[in-house]
């Protein structure tokens, strides 16, 4: 296991005839607030029809304080991800709508990584070395594979998303991978996507003028997309070449 994830579960060791609560109270804290966001449908309120019936008092707000505004946007975006409401994309054309592509797809990104680097901290606190350490075979196969190709396995599902956003934060963190890793390679994986629907975003006034709803199947074009499956395939060139070399050993 990981320096990283032995270091957030250490203190969760199970020791005979004591209950260790406070190892899940993280989660059981998480689990509450993402129950009450869910409860309260409060994905519903980021939608393209509140942007535009508060546009103008938003765009206001954001001239008087925009560092403020900005930083408020991270955190909304980091609760968002962390809750697992389902409102991502919306969040970030609403950051190419009132910054801009570059600054908006930036303060996306970052609001995404700093929400999945929570949740990841969250689920190797309360079950790192239970589940991460399984006595499995196949779960130690998996383990052992994530860790060897680590970098270019989380690249390629945060460039592509070939599964749930939240599988993603919380898988790696059970099968050990460290979170030096985990972060950049949230982050670095998500910056396409990110400026492809700030820069929808940023269109979006015109969009909206015409009574029309943005084309978030933009990213599905092959001028778009094919690029990021470029950057995938790139990203698993070392994984090809690991296994390429290991075949030749065994030979």
């Amino acid at each position: 296991m990981t320096e990283d994830v032995r270091e957030a579960g250490d203190g969760a060791a199970d020791l005979p005839g004591k209950r260790h609560w406070r190892r899940y109270a993280p989660l059981a804290g998480l689990a509450l607030l993402s129950a009450l966001a869910f409860a309260f449908d409060l994905h519903q309120l980021v939608s393209f029809e509140t942007l535009q019936q508060h546009d103008r008092a938003l765009r206001d707000a954001i001239g008087v304080r925009p560092v403020a505004m900005a930083l408020g946007y991270v955190a909304g975006y980091a609760l968002v991800v962390a809750t697992g409401l389902p409102v991502t994309i919306v969040m970030t054309v609403a950051g190419g709508y009132f910054f801009g592509i570059w600054l908006g797809g930036g303060l996306a990104v970052t609001g995404a990584t700093l929400g999945a680097v929570g949740v990841f901290l969250v689920a190797g606190t309360s079950f790192g070395r239970r589940l991460g350490a399984g006595t499995s075979p196949l779960l130690g196969r998996m383990r052992a594979g994530f860790q060897e190709n680590a970098w270019s396995y989380l690249f390629i599902l945060r460039l592509l998303p070939l599964l749930p956003f939240m599988v993603v934060n919380v898988v790696p963190a059970l099968l050990g991978v460290s979170l030096r890793v985990f972060a950049p390679a949230t982050f670095l994986g998500m910056l396409p996507g990110s400026f492809v629907y700030a820069s929808v975003g940023n269109g979006l006034g015109a969009i909206m003028a015409r009574g029309d709803r943005p084309d978030l199947d933009l990213i599905l074009q092959p001028e778009i997309l094919g690029p990021l499956v470029g950057l995938a395939v790139l990203a698993l060139l070392p994984v090809g070449y690991k296994t390429w070399k290991r075949w030749r050993t065994s030979a």
